[in-house]
């Protein structure tokens, strides 16, 4: 059976990962997550990642080093980076963007209820709701 799962995330309470991004809506096979007003500081690391980021510059210029291209990201663009691609972001003014991965990188990656846990957790707060009006 297809997943028909909904899931809406608001970036004001969205938890945040170890480098500041904030993890937005996660799919099965996708992840959204904001890397907001990031500021130039020295050259991040080089890394190489096990899968592929798509992005989208909000706000701010950053340069992008991959497979030893330098690409320049302005407002208005979007990358690809492969997945195995050696790269490295070098933030050049207060940066704002949105990225997706394919698989979803995530961490901590949130556990999603199956339909028979959300109509337990349900039932369990309609039932201590009642309880609490008996008294």
């Amino acid at each position: 059976m297809a997943d028909k799962s909904i899931t809406k995330v608001s970036s004001s309470y969205a938890p945040k990962g170890p480098a500041g991004q904030k993890y937005l809506a996660s799919g099965v096979q996708l992840s959204m997550r904001l890397w907001e007003k990031e500021h130039p500081a020295e050259d991040k690391p080089e890394t190489v990642r096990d899968y592929e980021t798509i992005g989208f510059v909000i706000e701010g210029k950053a340069e992008l080093y991959i497979e030893g291209q330098r690409i320049l990201l302005d407002s208005g663009d979007s990358w690809v980076v492969p997945k195995g691609a050696k790269h490295r972001y070098k933030i050049l003014e207060p940066f704002t963007a949105v990225e997706v991965t394919n698989p979803p990188a995530e961490f901590p990656r949130p556990r999603r209820l199956s339909t028979r846990e959300e109509k337990r957790k349900s039932h369990a707060k309609q039932t201590s709701s009642v309880a609490k009006a008996q008294r």
